[in-house]
């Protein structure tokens, strides 16, 4: 009985300390040391020949080593008690789920553009890797929910499905491979060969997740008939995966996403996703924010299915 009721009760511990707090500054966090540990690494590794072979050493070292350093944590304080290894899942579930986060960052982006474009620039550059010093308005918006979108993917669905298959520590060695593709993974001058495998590993890992998303939210919307758009849509994205969650919410929101859009002083030409390039306001967000919350909780359930299973 406890096989089942023990990861439920983690699970839901975990989500409901996510959907009150967030992601509170103060409290350490272990995405904050994965970010330190590859950028440790870029900087010893990052030069000189061979950067392929030592990005992928450096990127698949740290995955694995997240990976066995959990298990075998988790497995020591199962020993002493059941209670102890819940406690662990439910902390690792806390810090793996980012949906609440992104909600109140995106809500923020739209807020501060009610008070200046400067201001919406300033809050949008919090959540996207672009560069955000001459976006107009709409851009900003777009980039919000672009963000939200892919996020919904990365940072609640894809770390629940890991969850589902692996545990705590494959949702912790997840979060790994998707900090590895957020820091490294860019087809820049700098990263093009160093971050060549933790972006594809990245794409292995959110194959299913971005699609399953993308699924969960035309559903959740009222729109399965929207499918035959994402999947027409999805495949547009530079991205293997990012397309297939932003293809959904252009679809229901009936905006288009994408365009051209620097990183890192580089210019990148993103195709368009959509079709209706029309003006995007406040309840355009409140609509996608809706979608994200009812996917997450699908989501959820899902995975109490596959306990009960």
């Amino acid at each position: 009985m406890n096989e089942m009721v023990f990861p439920t009760a983690a699970l839901l511990l975990g989500w409901s300390l996510d959907l009150i707090l967030g992601d509170p500054p103060r409290l350490p966090h272990p995405i904050v040391w994965f970010g330190k540990a590859i950028a440790y690494g870029e900087h010893k590794l990052n030069k000189g020949g061979l950067r392929l072979w030592k990005g992928a050493l450096m990127s698949v070292s740290l995955i694995l080593s997240v990976f066995a350093i959990s298990w075998c944590l988790r497995k020591a304080l199962c020993s002493i008690s059941p209670y102890l290894s819940l406690a662990f899942d439910a902390i690792a579930i806390f810090y793996c789920l980012a949906g609440t986060t992104l909600i109140r960052e995106v809500r923020d982006v739209f807020s501060a553009l009610d008070r200046s474009l400067d201001d919406g620039r300033r809050q949008v550059a919090r959540i996207v890797g672009r560069d955000t010093s001459q976006l107009s308005e709409q851009e900003v918006r777009t980039a919000a929910l672009e963000t939200l979108a892919e996020n919904l993917s990365d940072g609640v669905i894809a770390p629940l499905f890991w969850l589902a298959l692996l545990g705590a520590p494959g949702m912790l060695a997840y979060k790994m491979v998707n900090t590895l593709d957020s820091m490294i993974g860019y087809r820049t001058q700098r990263y093009k060969d160093f971050g060549c495998w933790a972006a594809h590993i990245d794409d292995i890992a959110n194959w299913i997740p971005a699609r399953l998303t993308a699924a969960i939210m035309v559903t959740v919307a009222g729109r399965p008939q929207l499918l035959a758009f994402v999947w027409r849509n999805g495949r547009r994205h530079a991205s293997p995966n990012s397309g297939y969650p932003e293809a959904a919410l252009s679809g229901i929101l009936n905006c288009r996403f994408g365009g051209p859009h620097y990183y890192f002083g580089e210019l990148f030409d993103k195709p368009y996703i959509g079709e209706n390039d029309r003006l995007l306001v406040s309840e355009d967000a409140g609509k996608a924010i809706t979608v994200n919350r009812r996917s997450e909780f699908v989501a959820i359930i899902f995975v109490i299915i596959t306990y009960l299973l």
